[in-house]
């Protein structure tokens, strides 16, 4: 899954006040549009609500409980960078003037990350989670076997931590579950005989064994990011 699925884009035309000469801004939304209706992806237009230099795209997102953000947004600025005197030298010695792309991929990071957070109520899915899974003992026996499948969950690319203390399970799937952490790997003196885990989500109160190294391999498979993961998929 993506952050995002509810995703709408706005195309900003020019508004009233701005820079630079029609035919100029003509050529900037041609070539904006061009690429828009290329991409295949719905839009709406967003009338007279580009910016001074340019038009632009904006990318509203929808939240889980169907507030509405706008946030990144990517603009075409052919005024700029003649104002600014930027140029380069071209094939054939000749001073150009480019064209400047300005893009945000997220607005703000810190107010994306706070819209994010809410729309996943502090339940982040399992590639976007900074802690992904937590080994659990349930005795002292089981220490050396908890390292082992800690190791090996690093070595498998996971964001692991272990939870080796002197406390009751209860009291440890309780707290690693305020604290939103998607799986917990709960091992015992029969976990580590089996080398097996069991394994717990966040939100459920059951359980299933499996084999360390099957399980390590399928959450490693689940915490690879949306847009590697179609990258592979099409390679």
């Amino acid at each position: 899954m993506s952050p995002f699925d509810d995703v709408t884009i706005k195309f900003s035309d020019r508004p009233a006040k701005r820079i630079g000469e029609d035919a100029v801004w003509d050529k900037a939304e041609a070539a904006l549009m061009q690429a828009l209706e290329a991409s295949g992806r719905p839009w709406t237009l967003n009338k007279g609500e580009g910016a001074f230099y340019g038009p632009k795209l904006e990318y509203v997102l929808r939240d889980a409980i169907g507030r509405d953000w706008q946030c990144g947004t990517v603009q075409v600025d052919l005024n700029m960078p003649g104002r600014l005197g930027a140029f380069y030298i071209d094939e054939h010695s000749n001073k150009v003037t480019p064209v400047m792309l300005h893009r945000a991929m997220f607005g703000s990071l810190e107010r994306f990350t706070g819209i994010m957070l809410e729309h996943f109520a502090g339940h982040l899915p399992l590639w976007l989670s900074p802690v992904q899974a937590i080994v659990a003992t349930i005795t002292s026996d089981a220490d050396n076997y908890a390292r082992e499948a800690i190791d090996k969950a690093r070595r498998a690319g996971l964001r692991v931590e272990g939870d080796l203390r002197n406390e009751k399970i209860n009291y440890k799937v309780r707290e690693h579950s305020l604290a939103k952490v998607p799986v917990l790997l709960v091992v015992g003196k029969k976990e580590a005989a089996e080398c097996t885990v069991s394994i717990r989500r966040l939100g459920s109160e059951a359980q299933h064994a499996m084999g360390l190294d099957a399980a390590l391999a399928a959450l490693a498979q689940e915490a690879v990011p949306p847009d590697v993961a179609r990258i592979k998929k099409a390679g």
